[in-house]
């Protein structure tokens, strides 16, 4: 009797134990915890710390009760003027209220899900009735200001606090893009052939009126040579011509040497004279004799 008295002690003592351990339970500062009966939510653990539930009826749900942010996959939407772009969205949350969270998505995956959809949604209306140069404006952050108070008006429903949401990316789609970076290297290379052109009219332009210069500039120094060659002929003939009044004979050979010199320089090396030529009389005589003196 003893032994089936100290065996059932022994039993309910690890039960009590295992009792004990399976209602205690520890909420983490970054967590919320959720006390559900048969199913069914009963209310938010308090502080953190050790808390304990009833054994078999009760489980814990635990929520993250910092930040979260969810990326949105990028998305085209079409502008007030009809213009697309692709954008990117990111929203910051908490879940503020676990016990209406798990009323209305239950997961996180769901409340992404969820959320995804209303920035979708809002951003699509917000949008759709501005225009592509009021999204590149200041006037942007009042439109981003107006999407993040639909948004979180809509999350407060399920148990989520939203504090930011904002445009991650707003870029035309790469079709359109290309189009217009197209558009722009066609009108590149267009004024860069207008600029080669008019740098070739202004190169042609450059060297006739260098041309015009030079041949001014030659015609100006020809004319200043044959005024200069003619004045020193007039001073030669000058000069000759006092030298011929103080002595015609000397004069005489003088011209007729400038002669044979003229006449060798032209024909063959080689002058035949008679032996009673003037000229050579005056190399015997003098100019004197030649002449008849």
């Amino acid at each position: 009797m003893m032994g089936k008295l100290k065996w059932l002690a022994a039993v309910l003592a690890v039960a009590a134990l295992w009792a004990l351990a399976s209602s205690a339970y520890v909420v983490d500062e970054s967590q919320q915890a959720l006390i559900i009966r048969f199913g069914a939510p009963m209310g938010v653990a308090g502080e953190p710390g050790l808390k304990f539930k009833v054994p078999f009826s009760d489980s814990v749900v635990f929520y993250d009760s910092r930040l979260q942010t969810l990326l949105s996959p990028a998305e085209q939407v079409i502008l007030g003027d009809q213009k697309r772009i692709e954008v990117e969205t990111f929203t910051r949350f908490r879940i503020s209220d676990p016990l209406r969270f798990y009323q209305a998505v239950g997961t996180l995956d769901q409340a992404n899900a969820q959320l995804t959809q209303m920035v979708s949604s809002s951003v699509r209306r917000e949008l759709g009735e501005i225009a592509l140069r009021s999204l590149l404006s200041p006037a942007r952050r009042d439109e981003v200001a107006i999407i993040e108070k639909d948004v979180a008006e809509k999350a407060r429903s399920l148990g989520i606090e939203i504090t930011e949401v904002r445009l991650h990316r707003a870029d035309l789609p790469f079709e359109a893009s290309q189009a217009i970076y197209d558009r722009m290297k066609s009108e590149r290379q267009r004024e860069a052939k207008e600029l080669r052109a008019q740098g070739f009219e202004w190169a042609q332009q450059i060297q006739a009126k260098a041309d015009r210069d030079r041949t001014v500039l030659l015609s100006e120094v020809q004319r200043q040579a044959a005024i200069t060659h003619g004045e020193a002929d007039a001073d030669a003939n000058q000069i000759l011509s006092a030298a011929f009044s103080k002595d015609p004979a000397f004069y005489k050979l003088y011209r007729a040497l400038q002669t044979y010199r003229q006449a060798l320089a032209e024909s063959q090396p080689m002058l035949v004279l008679t032996p009673d030529a003037d000229f050579l009389k005056q190399f015997k005589t003098g100019p004197a004799a030649a002449s008849g003196k």
